[in-house]
């Protein structure tokens, strides 16, 4: 069987509005402890990309990189303009989308 129509756990994509999630095996080395459980702000309209579930996850930072731990069998990713999704248990790294412009990439911002 074709391993290209079986995605593997490290090759799952989640899309939340402005925030583009991937299932990945490890956290890198040096990966430090974050508080809290937003995953990114929305500059403008104040609303956030949050796990409901504060106990359920961890997140994780290497410089610029965001990862999110999911502890429990599994979590609810939310935001106001967004319909909910549900994460199942692992490891994720978190990015916010870009959009390139000849001078400069922007973060798009919901």
């Amino acid at each position: 069987m074709n391993s290209d129509r079986n995605p593997t756990p490290t090759n799952t994509l989640y899309r939340h509005g402005d925030v583009l999630i991937r299932r990945i095996a490890t956290l890198p080395v040096g990966a430090q402890k974050r508080e809290g459980t937003t995953l990114a702000h929305g500059e403008v309209t104040g609303h956030s990309h949050r796990i409901q579930q504060s106990q359920a996850v961890q997140l994780w930072a290497n410089g610029n990189d965001l990862f999110l731990e999911i502890k429990q069998p599994s979590a609810t990713l939310i935001h106001e303009e967004h319909r909910a999704i549900e994460l199942p248990q692992g490891l994720y790294r978190v990015w916010k989308q870009r959009e390139y412009r000849p001078d400069a990439y922007i973060e798009v911002e919901d």
